[in-house]
This record gives structure tokens, C-alpha cells and sequence, in this order.
């Protein structure tokens, strides 16, 4: 005794001998068995009462705190909130108008308001959590696979889940039973060449769905049974082989077994597979099994992913082993219970994180090393992700990309959500133009009011032949292709109060040139006409209606003139001679024929201004970021410094080139430009002024006058700052 191995000696002998004499007791707590599952059964623990919190957060973690003698600090000033909630709902910076009215507001909710708007900013908050997504789904635009036929994207269906706010039972239960748009998940990559046998597109199914919605980790588990978990090998084939023609042999090391796997989930609890189902009718049950309401793994593991997203550490760590106690199992059994009980809303989840008082505390360094004994103070500091640094650097340069890397127009059923909700009307100042009209310009002019700022203010515009938008006085863009609308972002133009809409339309010369300023020669005539639609809408926070509607289009009410006014596209500018537009009809006259489905699929997947970095293929800069190449599912990405990004982020080609390009827009917008250079670089990257030897500094930095090499340095040193690159 033992048979293998070195012998027991007499004082082991003499201790096992002792505890069979004194009765072989044996304690409750230790097993060499199975355990049943932690985390796994729903939950619903009661709220504290003996508390003064408004958030139930807050109400958990005041008897936490008390424990652990930690005096709640004041909460994080106006500024430092708002880039904290903008960074984190849609992963841009606060624009400093924004910002400022944002801090000038005196509304003791004008926080949760905060929140609910940047919510609703349905696109920018899609195009944000597009790479949480990616990461977790193993979804990129290029690589490995894609190129003959061995992975597919489910780009396109990602994209309107998100933009849908689609409940995440539905969202998981696509992604397991899929349609041809989410199949990409489940289908895996086909590996070329001799692989593991653990690497088969199968058991990839098997280890990612594992991972990703259950927080369990099925790796080790797919060659032998697992150390680290009670998961054995007959458990991953048991799941693989759902999405196989049937059960699967089990290879142990690459070595076959001969035996083949019971088809099953890896929680048998959950509930049992009929033998002799067929293959749609196995995935059918495996997506009811997974996001049934007493699955409340599948809701612990969501709530926890987003936690550590928000606060820089899960309430269970690692995130993906979901087999851990959480260090407030109470929070976290009720935050999963509310989730699943308001319908699996993700954005619902993420509204109840930040309007806590726990999201508004100070941040906090946690360093590099994992704590064992942790104990939540606030949430910690954090580094910008790859894709958030690259959008930031954006908003400073205006050098953003110029096209998507992925089809990301939703399906029809969902496009419906961005129809206009009132008919929008062709116009122009002759009934006859949808026939013919002379060539040359019709200025117009219209003036709405807004309570306040729009959370979504997107224009949709379409002139036969060319046109250029003001918004009060400032030029928004052109376009000259009749055939597509051209969409752009109102917000930067907008203020609360009366904001005038100006468009400059010009009928061309029938050889398409702009006729002038003088009398078109008898017989050019030819259509013309103007569509113009503003999707205007406001998170209304704590209402009934989830947003106000201040949509508006072309139609009878705008004015109009053929003759040129100096200022004619200003405020102070007074109209009196203008007549008002002529209604030609509703979208789909002749000769446009523009449909609704095709605005409302021009709103609902384009972004109007430059493409974010998350909807394009990873340059360097972005992988020396931690971008992952996705060829297998990352849940958290590194956080420590390598030597590869301080390699890019100081001599790096692609950055260079960024700021460099970024310097000389900086300089062109001068002459327009309102504000100092340096101020406004300050407000837009930090969210306030410099500080009196900031300005000094800066201004020896970028010369007087003001020289290109000088503002390419100040980009950099900006862009290098902690308080740039970090969320505070």
C-alpha cells in the first residue's frame, strides 16, 4: 500500500490507523466526488433595508463596506464622471460642448440622465461594444479561415443585435441553435493541416459556448479530465458531439478511446437530451437548456463580464471561472435575478452598474498582480482599449477610417426601428422641377427649437444635382450624388434652443456642371428637387417613452429664394422676401423613386463621419494595443504595458502618420476655428483648460506663428499623457 510508489511510512501508517480506531470521521465539506455546481441555481437574496441608498447596488455593498471599515470618499467630480460614462457606454470622449453643459447643469439626476442618453445613442453605443463582442465571439474581418471558406463573420447580425438592444437569452440562444447570420460562432475555424484533436470546429462549439456564456473553462477537459474543474473528457465530447451528426469517439491526448460520449450539457441538472433527437432538434434543446430562466449560470457570467468591464475587476476573478465564490455572492445573485427579470436586457444591466454610487466612486490602483485578498474600494484605474485610444485620437485629429472593413446594414425587419415617422417630401421653388427646372441654386431655410441636446441627431440628404448644409451659419458637408443619401452627425453643430437648418441646392447644367451664378441658356433645363430628413431623438430618463422625438423633413413650411443674400445661411439673417417651398411629392416619385426601406437602411447602418476603429481590420497600432487576431476567444484583454506598445506609441509608423495628418487638419480649420488651438486641443483630449503653465509650455511647443512640426508635438505630448490614455 499504495501499489505504485513509495511505500507509506510507519508514523503515515500509524495516522491513518489512529483515525479508523477514533470512528474514521469524516468531514461533510471534503469529497473526492462530483460537487454540485456553484452559481448555477437562480437566486434572490433581499435587498438590505436598513440602508438610505436609492440603488440596490449601493444598498448590498454599505453592509460590505461596514465589514471591511471602508468610509465611502465623495464621489468623483462632474468631469471625471462624464469621460468615465462616455468612454464606457459608447467609447468616445465627451465633446467639450457637451461636457460643459453637462457640468453647468444643476439637476440633481442630471447623472442617470447622462446615462440614459449616452444609452440611446443607438449606433455609437453598437459600434463601442462591437469589440467586447468580436473578442468574445471569436469575430474579426480578416484572418485566419476566412480566406478559403474555413470561418464565416456574423458581422452583420452582431451589428443589429446590438443596435436592436436584442434580449441576451435571444442573443445566446441565435448564437447556439443559429441562422445563416449568426452561424460564424458555431461553425469555428477549419484549422489546415494535422491540428489537435481537441480542435476540431465541434469541440471549438463546445469550449466557447463553455467559456463565453457559462464562464467555465472546457480546454483541458477537450484532451483528458480536467485538473482544474470537475469537467471530464466525456463531458466536452458530450457537448461537441451536439453539433456533430451524432455522438462523438472521445480522444484522450490524441489518442483514440473507442468509446464514444453520452450526447449532454456539462450540467445534466439543467435537464436531459433525448437520445434519438436529430441534429436541429439537439441544437433547439441545447439553446432552450442554456438561457432557460433556471440556467442562472448564464446570467451570473454576464453580470460579472460586465462588472470587471466597468469596475476593472469582477465580482468573481478570473471572469471565466464562474466555480468561484464571488466576494459579494449576495450582489451578484440579485444583479443576475433583476437582469433576467427585466428581460434580459443588457442595457437595463449596464444603467444599473453606472447610476450606482460604487460606479461614481474615486478610482483606484489595483497594480499589475492578481489580490487574493481583495477587497472593492471603487472601481480601478483602467487603460483606454485599442479601439477607444484610436476613436479618441479621432476626435483630436479628425484623421479618422475612411470606410468599414464589414457589411454592418441590419436586416429589413430590423431597419424598421429608423423609418421616418412623418412622409418626407421632395421640394424645390417650381411645381414643375420633378419634370424640369432652370439650373442654378434655391437656397433654403428652416428653424426648429430644441429643449435640449439630441442623444441621436443624424441628417439624411439627397439633392439632384448638389448641395451644401449649414446649421446655424456653419458648414455641416455637401454632396453631389443624387442617386445616395448623404448622412452626417448634427451634434457638433447643435445647441439647445432654435437651431437653423440652410441648404444651398444646385440644379447642374445637363453636362452636370454648376451652371453659376449667370442665366442658364434656354433648353437646359432638367429635375431637380431636395429630400432632407434630421432623425432628432432624446433619452427621456425615467419616463414612460424611452425617447423624444423631435424628427423633421423637407416639406411646405421650409422657405425658400433663387436669389443670393450675403449671410443668407446665418441666424441674424432675415428671410422677408422668401417664398415658401414647393412640395413636388412624397419620397417615391418619378424620377427618384427613393424608397423608405432604403433611408431607413441608410440610418440604421451607416455612421455619418469617420468609421470607428472597431469597424475596420487591425492596423499596427491597434494590435500593439492588444487588439487580439481573434482566432480563439478572448474575454479579458491584458492590461499591463509591453514593450511592443512603447515601442509604437513612441516611434511608431502608423501614429506618426496619424498625428502628422492630424497637425496639418488642426492647422487648415485655424481661420474658422473657435478658441485658442491649444485650449480647444486641451478640452477635446482632457475634458478642461490647461492650466496657466500648460499654456506656456504648449505655446513655446507649437511656436508663434504657429508652426506644423510644433502642433505635430503638441499631439504627441497630449497623447502621451496618463490623463489622455486612462480612465480615471
Amino acid at each position: 500500500m499504495p501499489r505504485k510508489g513509495s511505500r507509506l511510512t510507519p508514523d503515515q501508517i500509524g495516522v491513518l490507523r489512529a483515525w479508523i480506531d477514533q470512528g474514521a470521521t469524516w468531514d461533510a465539506n471534503v469529497t473526492f466526488g462530483r460537487v454540485e455546481p456553484v452559481n448555477l441555481k437562480p437566486r434572490l437574496p433581499a435587498i438590505p433595508s436598513k440602508t438610505k441608498a436609492a440603488n440596490p447596488i449601493d444598498r448590498f455593498l454599505e453592509p460590505y463596506f461596514a465589514a471591511h471599515n471602508i468610509k465611502s470618499p465623495k464621489f468623483v467630480n462632474d468631469r471625471l464622471f462624464a469621460r468615465r460614462a462616455y468612454l464606457d457606454v459608447i467609447g468616445m470622449l465627451p465633446p467639450p460642448d457637451e461636457l460643459e453643459a453637462f457640468v453647468a447643469d444643476r439637476r440633481d439626476d442630471k447623472r442617470e440622465r447622462l446615462v440614459a442618453r449616452l444609452l440611446a445613442e443607438d449606433r455609437s453605443y453598437t459600434e463601442h461594444w462591437l469589440s467586447f463582442w468580436n473578442d468574445l465571439l471569436r469575430n474579426d474581418y480578416k484572418g485566419t479561415g476566412y480566406i478559403d471558406g474555413g470561418r464565416k463573420q456574423i458581422t452583420r447580425w452582431l451589428y443589429s443585435a446590438l443596435l436592436t438592444n436584442m434580449p441576451y437569452d435571444k442573443f445566446v440562444a441565435e448564437l447556439v441553435n443559429p441562422t445563416p447570420d449568426s452561424e460564424g460562432f458555431t461553425k469555428g475555424i477549419v484549422w489546415r493541416g494535422v491540428v489537435n484533436a481537441s480542435q476540431t470546429p465541434q469541440m471549438q462549439t463546445a469550449q466557447n459556448i463553455s467559456q463565453v456564456f457559462m464562464g467555465v473553462n472546457l480546454k483541458c477537459a477537450s484532451c483528458h479530465d480536467s485538473f482544474i474543474n470537475d469537467l471530464t473528457l466525456a463531458d466536452a465530447y458530450g457537448l461537441a458531439g451536439i453539433y456533430a451528426d451524432g455522438p462523438l469517439e472521445m480522444v484522450h491526448c490524441d489518442k483514440p478511446t473507442g468509446q464514444k460520449a453520452e450526447l449532454k450539457f456539462l450540467y445534466p441538472e439543467l435537464g436531459a437530451l433525448d437520445p434519438k433527437a436529430d441534429k436541429p432538434a439537439r441544437l433547439k434543446w441545447l439553446a432552450d437548456i442554456v438561457t432557460q430562466r433556471q440556467d442562472g449560470r448564464l446570467t451570473r457570467t454576464m453580470v460579472n463580464r460586465l462588472w470587471q468591464r466597468f469596475m476593472g475587476r469582477g465580482l468573481i476573478e478570473p471572469a471565466d471561472d464562474m466555480e468561484k465564490a464571488a466576494w459579494d455572492p449576495d450582489l451578484l445573485d440579485w444583479l443576475a435575478e433583476d437582469f433576467a427579470a427585466h428581460d434580459y436586457d443588457v442595457k437595463h444591466l449596464i444603467r444599473q452598474i453606472l447610476t450606482s454610487r460604487a460606479y461614481q466612486l474615486p478610482a483606484v490602483n489595483l497594480g499589475e498582480e492578481q489580490q487574493q485578498d481583495f477587497v472593492f474600494c471603487g472601481p480601478a484605474v483602467r487603460r483606454l482599449s485599442a479601439e477607444q485610444f484610436r476613436d479618441a485620437l479621432t476626435r483630436l485629429t479628425g484623421v479618422g477610417y475612411s470606410s468599414p472593413a464589414a457589411e454592418v446594414t441590419p436586416s429589413e425587419s430590423e431597419q424598421k426601428k429608423f423609418a421616418p415617422p412623418m412622409t418626407v417630401k421632395w421640394i424645390w421653388n417650381d411645381p414643375n422641377a420633378a419634370d424640369k427646372a432652370k439650373a442654378g441654386h434655391v437656397y433654403f431655410r428652416k428653424t426648429i427649437h430644441l429643449a435640449e441636446m439630441p442623444s441621436d441627431a443624424t441628417a439624411a440628404v439627397i439633392c439632384d444635382n448638389s448641395f451644401t448644409l449649414y446649421l446655424n451659419g456653419r458648414k455641416v458637408g455637401s454632396g453631389s450624388d443624387f442617386k445616395e443619401a448623404v448622412l452626417f452627425d448634427l451634434r457638433p453643430f447643435l445647441k439647445p434652443g432654435d437651431n437653423l437648418f440652410a441648404v444651398d441646392a444646385v440644379n447642374h447644367l445637363p453636362d452636370n456642371t454648376d451652371p453659376g451664378a449667370g442665366e442658364p441658356a434656354p433648353g437646359t433645363e432638367n429635375p431637380a428637387g431636395l429630400l432632407f430628413y434630421a432623425r432628432l431623438r432624446t433619452s427621456n430618463a425615467g419616463a414612460a417613452t424611452n425617447e423624444i422625438i423631435n424628427d423633421f423633413a423637407s416639406d411646405g413650411s421650409w422657405v425658400c429664394s433663387s436669389a443670393m443674400h450675403e449671410h443668407w445661411e446665418t441666424p441674424g439673417f432675415a428671410p422677408d422676401n422668401w417664398t415658401a417651398a414647393v412640395v413636388l411629392g412624397d419620397m417615391g416619385i418619378v424620377p427618384w423613386r427613393v424608397s423608405e426601406s432604403y433611408l431607413a437602411g441608410k440610418l440604421a447602418g451607416a455612421y455619418p463621419g469617420s468609421v470607428r476603429a472597431a469597424l475596420v481590420a487591425a492596423d499596427p497600432l491597434l494590435v500593439a494595443l492588444a487588439r487580439p487576431n481573434r482566432e480563439q476567444v478572448v474575454t479579458t484583454r491584458p492590461t499591463a504595458a509591453t514593450t511592443l506598445q512603447a515601442l509604437e506609441l513612441t516611434n511608431g509608423e502608423t501614429l506618426a502618420d496619424l498625428l502628422k495628418r492630424g497637425a496639418e487638419n488642426l492647422l487648415a480649420a485655424l481661420p474658422t476655428a473657435k478658441g485658442d488651438l491649444i485650449s480647444v486641443l486641451y478640452e477635446k483630449a482632457l475634458g478642461r483648460k490647461p492650466t496657466g503653465p500648460e499654456l506656456q509650455l504648449a505655446r513655446e511647443v507649437v511656436g508663434q506663428p504657429i508652426q506644423p512640426a510644433g502642433v505635430e508635438d503638441l499631439l504627441w505630448s497630449v497623447a502621451m499623457l496618463p490623463e489622455f490614455q486612462l480612465i480615471y
